[in-house]
C-alpha cells in the first residue's frame, strides 16, 4: 500500500472491431493511475453535454421540419381539395356566393397554383424515365382538385335552388313569407352545420388514415429491408470465396433488383394511399348528397304537418324539386364530362411537349458528343497517318478527355443554373396571367349579374352552364399558351447553351489541340483539311438531326389531332352514357310506381326522398375512377411478378440442386455464381418489363363491372326500402287480424261453454248473433259508400288527366304562326321540325301524366285501406264487446281468459294480451277475478266449474297442438327428401341381406308427403355387418294432400265473410 501517494503506470489498451470482411485490431498507450483514496470522485464534462444535447435537439428539429415539409408538399401535390384555399374568394353578387369550406374548397375561377406550377419543374428538371410518371401524379392532383370544385358547385346550386322555390312558392300564394322566411333560416343552418360536420368527419379520416397507411408502409418497408440484408449476407459469403470481378457484377445486380423492389414497394404504397383518400372522399361527398335531401324534405313534412303548407302545395313542390334535381343533375354530368375532356386533352398536350423536349435534349446530347469526338478523332487519325510519334498520343487523348469533361460539367451546371432563373420567370409569368383572367372574369360578371336578375330555375342553371363553359374554355386556352411557351423558353435555352457548348468545343479543338500538334510538326495544310472535314460533319448533323425533328414533329402534331378527336367521342359517349343512366333511373322510378302498392302521401315522400339520396351517387367521379384504376393495375400487375419471380425461383432451386453434385468446389462455386446473376438478370427484367396489355384490359373490365355492381347495389337498397314499407304494412295487419280472431275464438268457445253448461239454449245464442249481424251490416254499408266515393274522385282525377293530355298533344303538334306564313309547299315541313322540337318536351308531359296517375292510384289504394281498416278497428270492437258480453254470461275468470289468450297469440307480447283482456274486462264487468269469494255451500259448483274452465283450457291447448302436428309432415317432407338418396344404398343393402323383408314398393322413387305415425306400421332390420337397425314405415294408402297450387280466389269483402260465416255457425 501506498498511504496518499500516487502510482501513474503505463497501460497498452488493444480494441478490436469486427465487420463482415475483415477484423481490425487499434492499439493505444494510456495512462493508468492508482490512489490510495477510497472515495473515487468522477468529473462530469458539462460542456460536452450540453454540446451534445444542443446538438442532437438541431438535428432533431432539422429532421422534423423536413418531414413536416415533404408531407406538406406532397399532400398539396395529392390531396389539394383538403388544403384551404389561398385565393380570395370571388362573390358572384351579395346574395350568391360560394360559402368556404376546407371540403367543399371550390371556387368559381380557382385552379390551384401550386398543383400548376408542378408542370414547370416538369418540363424542366424531371429525368427522362421520370416525366410520364410525374405528370401522370400532376394529373391526379388536377382530377381531385376538379372533383373539389365540382362538389361546392353542386351544393351551392343545390341550396340557390332551394331558397329560389321557396321565394316562387311565395309568389304563387302557396306558403306566406314568414314561414318562408323561417324556413329558409332553417335551411341555411342546417346546411351550414351539416358542412362543419361533414369537414370534422373528413379531418377524422384524414388523421386516421393517414396513421393507418404510415403503419401499413412501415411494416412493409421493414419486411422488404430484412429480405434485402438476408440476401446481402448470403451474397457476401458467397463473394468470399470467389474472384473480384465476378463477385463485382453479382453485388450491382443484387444492389439494382433490391432498388427496384423497393421502388415498385413504394409506388404500390403510395397508389393504394390514393385508393384509400379518395374513397373516403367520395364516399362524404356522397354523405353530403345525402344529408342535403333528406333536410330538404324533413322540412317539407313538417311544414305539412304543422299546417304551414298545403298537401297539394307540398307535393307540387316535390314534383318540381325531383324534375329541377333531374336538371342539376345532368348539368353536373356535362360539366364532369366537359372537365374530363379538357384535363385529358391538357395532359395530352403535355405528353406532346414532353416528347418534343425529350427529342430536343438527345439531339443536343448527341451534338455536344459528336463535337467533343472530333477532338480524340483529330489525334487519333494524327497518330494514324504517323505524323504524331506514340509516346505523345496517350497524353492528348488524356488531356482530350479532361478537357471535354470540364466543357460537360460546365454545360450541366450552366443548363441547370438557368433553368432555375427561367423556372422563376415563368412561374411569375403563369401566375400573373391567370390573375388577369380571373380580373377579366370579373369585370365581365361586374357589369351584369345573371345570377342577381333571374327568379326562374332553368334560366339560372343555364347561366352556371353558360359560365363554367367559358371559363374552362378561356382557361384551358391559357394554360395551353402558357405550357406553349414555357416549352419555347426551355428549347431557346436549350439551344442557346448547346451553341456555347460546341463553340467551346471548338476553341478547344483548334486552339489548343491544333496548335499543340502543330508544335508536334504535324503538317499545318492536314489539319486543316481535317478540321474541314469536321466541320462539314457537323453541318450535315445540324441538317440530318432539323429534319428529324420536323418529322417527329410532324408525327407528333398528327397523333395529338388524332388524340383529341378522339377525346371528343369519348366526350359525347361519355354525354349519351350518363342519359341511358338517367333515363336508367327514371325507369326504376316508373317501376315502382306501376307496382301494386299502397302509400300514402308521406310514405310517397320518403320514397322520393330514398329515390334521390340512391340516385343522387351514378355520377362519374373523376379522380376516383383514374385513381382506381391505377390501383387494379399495381395489383395485377404485383400478382404477375409475384407469379413470374416464384417461377425463376423455383427454377433457381432445380439448377441448384443439380449443380450441387458437382466434385470440385471452386468450379461449384463459380457455377453457382453465374447461376444466381442469370436468376438476378431474370428478376431485373421482370421488374423492368413495361406494362401487359392483359392487365389493361382486366382493369377495364373489373371497372365496367363495379359499375354493374353499383347501380344493381342502388337497384337493391331501393328495392329493401320499399319492401320493408310494404312488410311494416303487413305486419301490423297480421296482427290485427290474429288479434281478431283470437277474439272470435273466445267468443266460439264461450258460446260453446254457454252451450255445453245449458246456461243459453242454442235458439238464445242464435238470437244473440242476428242482434249483433245489424250491426256489421251496418258498417258494411258504410264501407262500401266511402270505397265508391273514393274511387268515383279517382275516375274524376284519371279523367282530367285524359283531357290534359290531348290538350298537350293539341297545342304541341298546332301549326305555329311560322308555318301558317309559310307557303304550302312547305307548311309540312316546318311543322315536322317543330313536331320534333316539341318530342321532348310532350314525352316528359306525358310521363309527368303518368307518374301523378299511378302516385294517385297508389294513394287512393292506401285510403281504401285505411278505409277497411277503420271498418275492420270498428269491427273488432264490437267483437270486444260481444266478447265481454259473453264472459260476462258464462263468469269465466279473467286468469283463464288470460291464459287461454296466451295460447291464441302466440306471437304477440304479453303489452298487447293483456290490452286485449283489458278490453274484455271493460266489457264484462262484474266478472269474477277468481272463484276465491264464493261461498262455502256452492264449494261443489266451485269445483265443477273450475273442471269446465280447466278442460276448455285444455281444450284449447290440445287444438293448438293437433294443429301442429298436421303441418309436421309438410315441414318434415323436405327433409326425408334430402336423405332418401342416402338411404337407398342402405335399404337395397338390407334387402339382399334380408331377403323376407324386401320392399313391396319403391318409396325412395316416390315424392309423397309421409303419413302421421299413428297409421303406419313399422318394421326393424338389423344389419349384420354393421349393427344397425333400419326402421321401415308402411301405410297401406297414401293420402291425398291438396296443400299445394290451390287456384287462387277473388278477394272478398271480409265483412261479407263474416256474415256468412254467422249464418252458418254450427253449435
Amino acid at each position: 500500500m501506498w498511504n496518499g501517494r500516487v502510482l501513474t503506470l503505463p497501460v497498452k489498451l488493444t480494441f478490436r472491431s469486427s465487420s463482415q470482411n475483415k477484423t481490425h485490431l487499434v492499439s493505444l498507450t494510456a495512462s493508468f493511475t492508482i490512489t490510495e483514496e477510497e472515495k473515487t470522485k468522477i468529473s462530469y464534462s458539462h460542456a460536452v453535454h450540453a454540446s451534445g444535447f444542443f446538438t442532437a435537439f438541431f438535428v432533431s428539429l432539422v429532421l422534423t421540419c423536413a418531414v413536416f415539409f415533404i408531407v406538406y408538399r406532397t399532400q398539396i401535390l395529392k390531396w389539394s381539395f383538403c388544403s384551404k384555399s389561398q385565393e380570395i374568394q370571388h362573390e358572384l353578387s351579395q346574395n350568391h356566393k360560394l360559402e368556404h369550406s376546407q371540403f367543399n374548397s371550390g371556387d368559381l375561377f380557382s385552379e390551384d397554383i401550386i398543383v400548376n406550377d408542378q408542370i414547370i419543374d416538369i418540363l424542366s428538371f424531371e429525368g427522362s424515365g421520370n416525366t410520364l410518371q410525374a405528370l401522370e401524379d400532376l394529373e391526379i392532383a388536377n382530377l381531385t382538385r376538379a372533383d373539389a370544385d365540382l362538389e361546392a358547385y353542386r351544393m351551392q346550386i343545390c341550396k340557390e335552388v332551394i331558397a329560389m322555390m321557396m321565394k316562387n312558392m311565395v309568389l304563387s300564394h302557396s306558403l306566406f313569407p314568414h314561414v318562408e322566411k323561417r324556413m329558409s333560416s332553417i335551411f341555411k343552418k342546417q346546411f351550414l352545420a351539416v358542412e362543419k360536420e361533414i369537414q370534422e368527419e373528413y379531418e377524422r379520416k384524414v388523421v386516421a388514415l393517414t396513421a393507418e397507411c404510415s403503419l401499413e408502409a412501415r411494416k412493409k418497408m421493414e419486411a422488404q429491408h430484412q429480405k434485402a440484408r438476408n440476401a446481402n449476407e448470403e451474397a457476401e459469403e458467397l463473394m468470399k470465396k470467389i474472384n473480384e470481378k465476378p463477385a463485382v457484377e453479382f453485388r450491382s445486380l443484387l444492389d439494382r433488383l433490391h432498388r427496384l423492389e423497393q421502388d415498385h414497394l413504394k409506388r404500390f404504397l403510395l397508389v393504394k394511399q390514393e385508393e384509400y383518400f379518395a374513397k373516403a372522399y367520395r364516399q362524404l361527398a356522397v354523405t353530403q348528397r345525402k344529408e342535403l335531401h333528406n333536410i330538404f324534405f324533413t322540412q317539407i313534412r313538417n311544414a305539412t304537418f304543422k299546417g304551414e303548407l298545403k298537401l297539394e302545395a307540398a307535393k307540387n313542390l316535390v314534383e318540381d324539386y325531383s324534375k329541377i334535381q333531374g336538371d342539376i343533375e345532368e348539368l353536373m354530368d356535362f360539366l364532369q364530362a366537359s372537365k374530363k375532356y379538357h384535363l385529358n386533352r391538357r395532359f395530352a398536350y403535355r405528353e406532346y411537349l414532353i416528347s418534343k423536349i425529350r427529342l430536343r435534349d438527345s439531339q443536343a446530347s448527341a451534338l455536344i458528343n459528336a463535337a467533343a469526338t472530333q477532338i480524340s478523332s483529330l489525334i487519333n487519325k494524327m497518330e494514324r497517318a504517323g505524323h504524331l510519334p506514340g509516346s505523345h498520343l496517350g497524353v492528348l487523348l488524356d488531356r482530350a478527355e479532361t478537357e471535354i469533361n470540364s466543357v460537360k460539367q460546365k454545360f450541366d451546371h450552366d443548363l441547370k443554373q438557368e433553368k432555375q432563373k427561367l423556372r422563376q420567370k415563368l412561374v411569375t409569368k403563369r401566375r400573373r396571367e391567370v390573375l388577369q383572367k380571373k380580373e377579366h372574369w370579373k369585370e365581365q360578371l361586374s357589369l351584369g349579374d345573371p345570377f342577381k336578375t333571374t327568379k326562374e330555375v332553368t334560366h339560372y342553371l343555364s347561366c352556371w352552364k353558360n359560365l363554367l363553359s367559358d371559363h374552362a374554355i378561356e382557361y384551358e386556352e391559357l394554360t395551353e399558351k402558357l405550357d406553349n411557351e414555357a416549352s419555347e423558353e426551355l428549347k431557346e435555352l436549350l439551344l442557346s447553351l448547346t451553341e456555347k457548348t460546341i463553340e467551346e468545343l471548338r476553341r478547344v479543338q483548334y486552339g489548343v489541340f491544333v496548335q499543340e500538334l502543330v508544335k508536334l510538326s504535324v503538317p499545318k495544310m492536314f489539319l486543316l483539311e481535317t478540321v474541314e472535314e469536321h466541320k462539314k460533319e457537323m453541318v450535315v448533323k445540324h441538317e440530318q438531326f432539323e429534319r428529324e425533328e420536323y418529322e417527329n414533329s410532324t408525327a407528333a402534331e398528327e397523333l395529338l389531332q388524332l388524340t383529341r378527336q378522339k377525346l371528343s367521342q369519348e366526350l359525347e359517349t361519355s354525354l349519351l352514357e350518363q342519359k341511358k343512366f338517367r333515363s336508367w333511373e327514371q325507369s326504376v322510378f316508373m317501376q315502382l310506381l306501376s307496382l301494386p302498392l299502397s302509400l300514402s302521401e308521406e310514405e310517397l315522400l320518403r320514397m322520393r326522398q330514398e329515390l334521390h339520396c340512391c340516385f343522387s351517387q351514378i355520377d362519374s367521379s373523376l379522380a376516383w375512377s383514374k385513381i382506381r384504376a391505377r390501383a387494379l393495375l399495381q395489383t395485377f400487375e404485383m400478382d404477375r411478378r409475384d407469379t413470374e419471380l416464384l417461377k425463376v425461383d423455383q427454377n433457381l432451386a432445380v439448377t441448384n440442386k443439380q449443380h450441387s453434385k458437382m466434385n470440385k468446389t471452386g468450379s461449384r462455386n463459380r457455377s453457382k455464381i453465374d447461376i444466381l446473376k442469370k436468376s438476378l438478370q431474370d428478376k431485373i427484367f421482370i421488374y423492368e418489363d413495361s406494362v401487359k396489355d392483359e392487365n389493361l384490359n382486366k382493369v377495364k373490365y373489373e371497372l365496367l363491372l363495379e359499375k354493374e355492381r353499383q347501380q344493381h347495389d342502388l337497384e337493391n337498397n331501393l328495392g329493401e326500402y320499399i319492401a320493408a314499407l310494404a312488410f311494416q304494412k303487413t305486419v301490423k295487419k297480421f296482427k290485427m287480424l290474429e288479434l281478431y280472431t283470437a277474439v272470435t275464438n273466445v267468443q266460439a268457445l264461450l258460446f260453446e261453454q254457454l252451450s255445453t253448461s245449458k246456461i243459453l239454449s242454442k235458439l238464445e245464442c242464435i238470437q244473440i248473433l242476428e242482434a249483433h249481424n245489424p250491426e256489421i251490416e251496418e258498417l258494411d254499408r258504410k264501407l262500401e259508400y266511402e270505397m265508391l266515393q273514393k274511387e268515383s274522385a279517382q275516375q274524376q282525377q284519371q279523367q282530367q288527366h285524359l283531357m290534359g293530355r290531348q290538350r298537350w298533344t293539341t297545342d304541341g303538334l298546332g301549326l305555329s304562326s311560322e308555318a301558317v306564313e309559310t307557303s304550302a309547299d312547305r307548311q309540312l315541313t316546318v311543322l315536322l321540325r317543330q313536331a320534333m322540337n316539341k318530342c321532348r318536351q310532350l314525352i316528359n308531359l306525358h310521363q309527368q301524366s303518368l307518374r301523378d296517375e299511378q302516385w294517385n292510384c297508389a294513394v287512393l289504394e292506401d285510403l281504401l285501406e285505411n278505409i277497411e281498416m277503420d271498418a275492420f278497428l270498428a269491427l273488432y270492437s264490437q267483437e270486444l264487446r260481444l266478447a265481454g258480453y259473453l264472459a260476462k254470461l258464462t263468469r269465466v275468470p279473467m286468469e283463464v281468459l288470460h291464459r287461454i289468450l296466451n295460447l291464441l297469440l302466440p306471437s304477440s307480447s304479453q303489452s298487447e294480451v293483456l290490452s286485449v283482456l283489458d278490453s274484455i274486462r271493460k266489457y264484462s264487468d262484474g266478472v269474477v277475478e277468481s272463484d276465491s269469494n264464493a261461498d262455502e255451500s256452492g264449494s261443489c259448483k266451485k269445483r265443477k266449474n273450475q273442471e269446465l274452465w280447466q278442460a276448455l283450457e285444455n281444450k284449447v291447448r290440445q287444438d293448438l297442438i293437433n294443429r301442429s302436428l298436421e303441418k309436421i309432415p309438410s315441414l318434415n317432407k323436405r327433409k326425408d327428401s334430402l336423405i332418401k338418396k342416402k338411404q337407398l344404398a342402405l335399404f337395397e343393402k338390407a334387402g339382399f341381406i334380408h331377403l323376407g323383408c324386401s320392399l313391396t314398393h319403391p318409396p325412395m322413387e316416390q315424392s309423397d308427403p309421409p303419413v302421421p305415425l299413428s297409421t303406419a306400421t313399422a318394421e326393424a332390420i338389423e344389419l349384420v355387418d354393421t349393427g344397425e337397425k333400419v326402421v321401415l314405415f308402411r301405410e297401406s294408402s297414401d293420402p291425398i294432400l291438396s296443400l299445394h297450387n290451390s287456384p287462387r280466389k277473388k278477394k272478398k269483402n271480409f265483412l261479407n265473410s263474416k256474415k256468412a260465416a254467422r249464418t252458418s255457425m254450427d253449435f
